[in-house]
């Protein structure tokens, strides 16, 4: 019963559906952060008034204020990374760890034989059929954790 809920878990999708509910329930709290701390170092380092949010521009009378787009598309990057190294990385290396390497089957590798044409495993080195010697495809060798043959 909790092998089930540990696989539900670890699932892919739900760690991604968890991460987009997190990603906008923490959207304001860190646009707040981003407004009070952030926003007036961009402004420092620009030599800007210090209050980016606020800028703006004027077209016939028409303010334009594209200080609160880069204060939202700051406060984005701030939560998706805080979210990327403090949730993402940190479950992939769980989830990695329980999961298993799946062992490699040598028999479902399947070639022709060149003398009789029928299907013989790709690291034989005779053909079950007609029994002629055959060369061991050297790429299944290695997946099969075989030496190589001479």
């Amino acid at each position: 019963m909790l092998n089930g809920f540990k696989d539900f878990i670890l699932r892919g999708n739900v760690i991604s559906m968890a991460i987009g509910l997190a990603v906008g329930a923490a959207f304001t709290a860190v646009v707040c952060f981003s407004n009070a701390f952030i926003t007036p170092l961009i402004g420092l380092a620009t030599r800007g008034t210090g209050d980016f949010s606020k800028a703006f521009y004027s077209v016939d009378g028409v303010k334009f204020p594209y200080g609160l787009f880069v204060s939202a598309t700051i406060a984005f990057i701030i939560t998706a990374a805080v979210l990327y190294f403090c949730v993402v990385v940190p479950m992939a290396k769980v989830q990695n760890r329980f999961t298993k390497e799946e062992e490699v089957d040598i028999k479902a590798a399947l070639r022709d034989c060149p003398r009789c044409f029928s299907a013989i495993p790709a690291v034989a080195s005779r053909c079950a059929h007609c029994t002629s010697e055959v060369e061991p495809d050297p790429e299944a060798l290695s997946l099969a954790k075989l030496p190589v043959q001479r």
